[in-house]
């Protein structure tokens, strides 16, 4: 086939692409017609980025006393002698004498802040990245022990890969905030992490498992007969290669994990589906917010996606 061929051939397939595009395009906005439903996307960018400046709230209940140079507010404990000073504001919105209670908005502070949507997708990003680097901790030790010559090891690690792959995610959620959390007592943000680097862990071992069952036998006794110790040849010759065939479903698993991470609403934690949620409630906007919210876990998800795509490259020129 000559290459003008395959050119033409390529620009059919993506023509076929975009029709299928412009297809379910067309029959979304179809639906959403026959909905009948007010779409109002502005209410939503105020949410992410907000341009009305920070609030300043009362750090307890007292008065409110004005400086004459009106940058600073004096504000004087209601039941103690407790008194503060609050200064670097643009805007006063309490007058001189006035009672406020603690966590009243009395000044506004001019700038750019970050709506709950985007400090519910920065917890969702934090959560995430350090559930991922526990459970690759947790998956390669339980994966290695699958494989051990130790019997208590593989036992211990089968054990503990069944148990968890058996136990719905929402279950082990609520273990590990009710019960793990409150022995240890824990944040619910640290029992939120617990949870899902143990439960990604069990599917993480599984797949080092199988990748190190995927490299020829022939490697370790190569390895060995150099006079490389069982944990030497492990970590320079096997791990490596196998590390190579694991990269995509382990990318998969990390996917996952993200996607997961929106069960952690049920802690108090204001991750990016809770603070999608409180959205909906203020503004009766519930198609706009949660397809919002979808996009921002789609930019996660696809920034994952990307990097290891570039590392898979990068280990396949290597």
């Amino acid at each position: 086939m000559s290459r003008t061929d395959r050119l033409l051939r390529a620009v059919i397939w993506y023509a076929l692409y975009v029709a299928l595009l412009a297809a379910l395009a067309w029959g979304i906005y179809a639906a959403a017609q026959r909905v009948d439903y007010d779409w109002n996307w502005s209410r939503v960018p105020q949410y992410i980025v907000s341009f009305d400046g920070e609030e300043i709230l009362a750090p307890f209940d007292g008065f409110v006393a004005l400086a004459d140079d009106g940058r600073t507010i004096r504000l004087s404990a209601l039941r103690t002698a407790e008194t503060a000073e609050i200064h670097g504001f643009d805007r006063i919105t309490v007058g001189d004498g006035d009672l406020v209670l603690e966590n009243d908005v009395i000044a506004i502070r001019s700038g750019i802040t970050p709506g709950p949507l985007a400090w519910g997708l920065w917890l969702t990003l934090k959560l995430s990245a350090i559930s991922l680097v526990f459970a690759l901790i947790i998956g390669v030790l339980a994966g290695l022990a699958r494989v051990a010559s130790n019997p208590a090891a593989r036992a211990l690690s089968a054990t503990y890969v069944e148990i968890i792959r058996g136990t719905p995610l929402l279950v082990q959620i609520f273990i590990f905030y009710f019960f793990v959390g409150t022995v240890l007592d824990l944040s619910a943000f640290t029992a939120g992490v617990a949870a899902l680097a143990v439960f990604t862990g069990a599917y993480v071992a599984e797949i080092v498992r199988a990748g190190i069952e995927a490299v020829p036998r022939g490697q370790m006794e190569a390895a060995r007969s150099l006079g490389l110790s069982y944990a030497q040849a492990m970590r320079h010759v096997i791990l490596p290669q196998a590390l190579k065939k694991s990269l995509p479903p382990l990318a998969g698993q990390f996917i996952n994990l993200i996607k997961d991470s929106s069960l952690v609403s049920v802690m108090a934690l204001t991750d990016l589906t809770k603070a999608g949620r409180e959205v909906v409630s203020s503004t009766f906007s519930p198609f706009e917010v949660w397809f919002t919210v979808a996009a921002m876990y789609l930019l996660l998800t696809g920034t994952l996606s990307l990097w290891v795509r570039r590392l898979e490259r990068r280990l396949a020129h290597g």
